[in-house]
């Protein structure tokens, strides 16, 4: 099937954070791939709660790790982190691309960032801020590159 985008968390901890991640990916025809080893289990009751009744508007796809996934998926990336120069508004998302975010407590590991460095970008915030919420972030970068292209499905 052709998503608009992929939406991959990689070692994500907190089951609400994802479970609105899902209903974001419902909501948009996005699909999710999460990237392991995760901070629960893909049947825990708050991420579930989190999800609604959504589940099954969204396809989604389990990896071991980040080596499983990469050796698996193919496409464009983009790499989101507070730690990036470029705001994420600065970036052309293609139809399809992956949207890449890490962990609530550290984000996405260095040397994914290094490697692509590119490709990386940030959500504006104020400078006294550490962080917006993960749910958050990947609602702020989908409905940017969804609207990019036109928000094809969407009414």
């Amino acid at each position: 099937m052709d998503y608009p985008f992929h939406i991959v968390l990689i070692e994500p901890e907190i089951p609400p954070n994802t479970g609105n991640i899902a209903r974001t990916c419902a909501a948009t025809g996005c699909a999710l791939h999460l990237v392991g080893p995760m901070g629960f289990t893909i049947d825990d009751k708050k991420l579930k709660r989190a999800g609604l009744d959504y589940w099954h508007l969204l396809p989604i796809f389990h990896y071991e790790n980040t080596e499983e996934f990469f050796s698996k998926v193919q496409g464009e990336f983009f790499y989101f982190t507070t730690k990036a120069p470029r705001r994420h508004t600065e970036f052309s998302y293609p139809k399809g691309s992956y949207l890449v975010f890490g962990a609530e407590t550290r984000g996405l590991p260095m040397w994914l960032l290094e490697q692509n460095s590119e490709r990386t970008a940030r959500i504006p915030m104020r400078e006294e801020a550490r962080s917006l919420n993960l749910g958050n972030s990947a609602a702020i970068v989908v409905y940017e590159a969804m609207r990019q292209i036109g928000f094809p499905g969407l009414r």
